[in-house]
């Protein structure tokens, strides 16, 4: 068994929509590397950070993140597997990558109650806002609200 550290930059960036992480961010990266029958067992973590914009209001997202891994890399044989042992090495590039990539949030948001943006101004709404906005009446119906009538308006039905 070997225990290993690595601090290296991402060799491009990884992901893709609102969040990623960028080309040359640290990755901090510790692995355990284990000898089993089958191969070598990779388990560890890496901890580094995403950039991107929030998936309500646009603003600017900066988050840490830390995730885990575990992969057997099997010796080469006459059995196709994902990971092998290439010359008594691994290539953890594509593991720590797709660990990274398939934790990085689908809908990412700057605070967990930001507000959004206000659909007629476009405008960062403030926090504790009612999460219902008042509807605009269409101006093409607007001749009809005279007709409106109902409970608490102080009018009788005409009916």
């Amino acid at each position: 068994m070997r225990e290993v550290t690595l601090n290296v930059p991402a060799p491009e960036t990884w992901g893709e929509g609102l969040v990623a992480v960028p080309a040359g961010t640290n990755l901090d990266v510790e692995v355990r590397l284990e000898s089993v029958h089958e191969g070598i067992l990779v388990s560890g973590d890496v901890a580094t950070h995403y950039t991107g914009v929030c998936g309500r209001c646009l603003e600017p997202i900066d988050e840490p993140l830390q995730v885990d891994f575990q992969e057997l890399f099997a010796y080469a044989g006459t059995e196709a597997a994902d990971f092998d042992v290439q010359d008594d090495h691994v290539d953890l590039e594509i593991l720590v990558r797709d660990a990274i990539v398939l934790s990085l949030p689908f809908q990412p948001v700057c605070e967990p109650d930001c507000a959004g943006l206000d659909p007629e101004t476009g405008e960062k709404l403030p926090h504790g806002i009612d999460a219902k906005p008042e509807q605009a009446l269409d101006p093409r119906w607007a001749a009809l609200g005279k007709f409106t009538t109902g409970p608490g308006t102080g009018e009788e039905d005409a009916g």
